[in-house]
């Protein structure tokens, strides 16, 4: 496993990294709606899923990726219903749509809106 990389600080109540590195893919483990610091954000879905991709943005870059290196999301949200709000955010910061994506409704084990986790391809 010399070839495995992780990215993040591992929270120690959980056995995960927010990113792992494998080759030129780097798996980004399923985010939720936190500020900088840490602190839960909590709002519309629009508030919610910018600062889920936010945080996204914040684990790439650790691992030295971007959202434009991103070519597979998966959203997990908490109301289907939400589903075009959401998406209207989410073309805001992947304009050109050109990645994979699934979204699914299913509720959180923490109260949230939406989680997101994706893979990125970045060549070493």
């Amino acid at each position: 496993m010399s070839n495995i990389e992780v990215y993040g600080k591992k929270n120690p109540n959980l056995p995960f990294h927010p990113a792992v590195r494998a080759g030129d893919y780097v798996y980004v483990s399923g985010q939720v709606a936190k500020d900088e610091s840490g602190t839960m954000v909590a709002g519309t879905i629009e508030e919610e899923t910018r600062a889920t991709l936010e945080a996204v943005k914040r684990v790439l870059a650790q691992a030295g990726c971007e959202l434009a290196d991103v070519v597979k999301v998966t959203t997990y949200l908490e109301d289907a219903r939400d589903f075009g709000r959401y998406n209207g955010v989410f073309k805001e910061y992947f304009p050109e749509g050109r990645i994979a994506r699934t979204t699914v409704e299913a509720r959180a084990v923490i109260t949230t809106k939406i989680e997101i986790e994706c893979i990125a391809y970045k060549p070493l």
